[in-house]
């Protein structure tokens, strides 16, 4: 039974850790069906990429998991490679997966990594026949006839990426609508303020959540706000929008020990060198159960409606339950 929480926390496993030896495709279902029985967990989310970071595939990681799962949503952080990915394809997968699961996926994408982000990505790109600056369009473009495509009984699309005529696309999703998040989190440094207003306004017009990770507090309270206020200016219901915090969890008393074993976990995860304590400090909540959850509510207080854990250890089952038992009673609403 689930128990009335202050928010829409969700769990985020590693399909790219299977890869690495750390987790099985069992432990995933495992740690989704305890995160379920809980009562705690409102969702389930893992990653998406097809080459520059791989992994089990997400929608097909997503429909395991469904399998064994009756009540909580099931989502991406995030579809990396949703630009890249036929929406007439994706529609009928994702379609599909609402249907396995009774309607309880959500949908989160973004506009994957540029070139710039490394020859990893630029390889990813010119295998799949896109160009870096497309990525943008792409997403707008992908998102319009995905809503058409589940809503509408026959398609046509003239667009600058994609063109088809009179496409019926069945099985329609069980949700009407579909919920679509949109990720983003234009780093300080990387993107001028007109960059980032763009962003968040593309977010407020056609996006039903936001998501983000490694944003200061005070950040993700004028960012979603600016959000709310662009969704409201485009006549949409700004108190419906969902705000999505990806964040990165090490619980142990020995706070010391929790960052080590974090800056290990992510040291291997994303490569040598690529984790500084700053951003560690951002991206983690780590130490004790009062630290942890301290820093969560932080983030609600900022208007955070859906904090999503990922646990940054080696040892997935007991930090699954140390989080279900003493982090998250802190947030029940009874």
């Amino acid at each position: 039974m689930s128990h009335p929480m202050k928010a829409k926390f969700g769990i985020s496993l590693s399909n790219r850790a299977v890869l690495f030896n750390w987790a099985t495709m069992d432990d995933l279902i495992k740690a989704a069906k305890t995160a379920e029985e809980s009562g705690y967990f409102h969702g389930v989310w893992v990653g998406d990429n097809i080459l520059s970071k791989p992994r089990v595939e997400s929608i097909v990681t997503l429909s395991a998991i469904a399998a064994h799962t009756r009540q909580v949503r099931l989502g991406t952080i995030c579809m990396a490679s949703f630009p890249l990915r036929h929406p007439i394809l994706l529609a009928l997968q994702w379609a599909s997966l609402d249907v396995l699961s009774g309607g309880r996926t959500i949908l989160s994408v973004c506009n994957g990594g540029s070139e710039s982000f490394g020859p990893a990505f630029a390889t990813e790109l010119a295998a799949m026949g896109v160009a870096s600056r497309e990525r943008v369009g792409r997403v707008i473009e992908g998102i319009t006839i995905l809503r058409r495509l589940w809503s509408e009984d026959r398609v046509t699309h003239q667009g600058k990426f994609y063109q088809f005529e009179n496409v019926e696309l069945l099985p329609k999703p069980v949700q009407q609508p579909m919920p679509i998040y949109i990720a983003a989190n234009p780093k300080p440094g990387q993107a001028d303020a007109a960059t980032v207003d763009r962003i968040l306004r593309r977010v407020g017009r056609y996006a039903d959540g936001w998501q983000t990770d490694a944003t200061p507090v005070d950040e993700f309270r004028r960012r979603f706000d600016t959000i709310r206020n662009y969704a409201a200016e485009e006549g949409r219901d700004a108190s419906k929008l969902e705000s999505c915090l990806h964040m990165l969890v090490n619980i142990n008393p020995d706070r010391r020990q929790a960052y080590r074993e974090a800056a290990e976990f992510l040291q291997m995860y994303y490569g040598a060198g690529t984790i500084t304590e700053e951003r560690a400090d951002l991206w983690l909540a780590y130490g004790s159960p009062e630290a942890v959850v301290q820093k969560i509510q932080a983030y609600l207080d900022a208007g955070c409606t859906m904090p999503v854990l990922r646990f940054v250890s080696p040892r997935l089952e007991e930090q699954l339950e140390r989080c279900v038992q003493e982090v998250l009673p802190a947030f029940r609403s009874d």
